[in-house]
């Protein structure tokens, strides 16, 4: 009981602590800052952009001069988004299990990948975009088109599903794995069964914040996927996203509405596709 009011007493001197006081305002006032630049930005934007959504103008199947429809540019930011994930989650996840599971503890090879893939992350996304023009637009000779965008995209978010990954998969107990080899299952069994389930919550956050990285790029796709707003016939069509759409309205300078238009349903792909990605990390965690 005495031990219990001392620790209160304690408690309560660091709280009265005048660092203590002033951390506190610090940590609210930045919280409050924050908040406020971030609803600042979106009421801006729904200000801006919400007068400026017509029907069906803005949503025709084609793109014209006379419309300057987005729903193109809808379709190409959710065929990007699947091809980016479908090229580069299995090579980070696969690539992160070796690094946490199999590799040595303590590998100088394994520490010097995970510094260059930090150091990949923080990167610019305008070097990835002219390493994809050099290579996929020039090199072999693809020109501007939804595969060269992709693959760019691709190798722009590997080291962050892969350290995400990684992290989540070090954070799981050494006492899950000691119990699965306790119980006779081999390394591969466990990996699959008992830690990858473990760090699922992880894996989708990291896979999350991918998608939001791949449908608010544009400096990338710029110089691999071109800025053709028209719906893909094949791989090697050239094509705009919703960023890029944006982007390409704003510099011409004849369409500033419609491009606040753009940001307006920019802004609700990305909370749905988050919303979505959330709902879908929640159910594979329950199982």
């Amino acid at each position: 009981m005495r031990r219990k009011i001392l620790q209160s007493r304690t408690v309560r001197d660091l709280r009265m602590h005048p660092l203590s006081f002033l951390l506190r305002i610090l940590v609210w006032l930045s919280a409050a800052i924050t908040v406020t630049i971030l609803f600042f930005l979106i009421g801006y934007i729904l200000y801006k952009g919400v007068p400026n959504l017509t029907l069906p103008g803005l949503f025709d199947w084609k793109y014209t001069s006379e419309n300057q429809s987005m729903m193109p540019a809808i379709i190409n930011t959710l065929i990007m988004v699947v091809l980016t994930l479908v090229m580069a989650v299995p090579i980070g996840v696969f690539a992160a299990i070796y690094l946490a599971e199999y590799a040595r503890r303590g590998n100088k090879l394994v520490k010097l990948i995970r510094l260059t893939a930090e150091t990949l992350s923080g990167i610019p996304s305008i070097v990835y975009g002219l390493f994809g023009f050099i290579v996929f637009v020039i090199t072999l000779r693809w020109s501007y088109t939804l595969l060269s965008g992709a693959i760019t995209l691709a190798i722009m978010i590997l080291p962050l599903i892969m350290r995400t990954t990684e992290e989540a998969l070090m954070a799981v107990p050494d006492s899950y794995r000691e119990g699965s080899f306790g119980l006779g299952a081999g390394r591969l069994r466990t990996v699959f069964r008992i830690i990858v389930p473990s760090a699922m919550p992880g894996i989708l956050s990291g896979i999350i914040l991918a998608i939001g990285r791949i449908v608010g790029e544009s400096a990338a796709l710029v110089f691999t996927a071109g800025t053709n707003p028209v719906v893909p016939d094949s791989l090697f069509s050239s094509v705009s996203t919703l960023s890029v759409h944006m982007y390409a309205l704003m510099t011409e300078g004849l369409y500033t509405d419609q491009a606040y238009a753009v940001a307006v349903v920019l802004l609700i792909v990305v909370i749905l596709i988050n919303t979505l990605s959330g709902v879908v990390a929640k159910k594979l965690t329950k199982q």
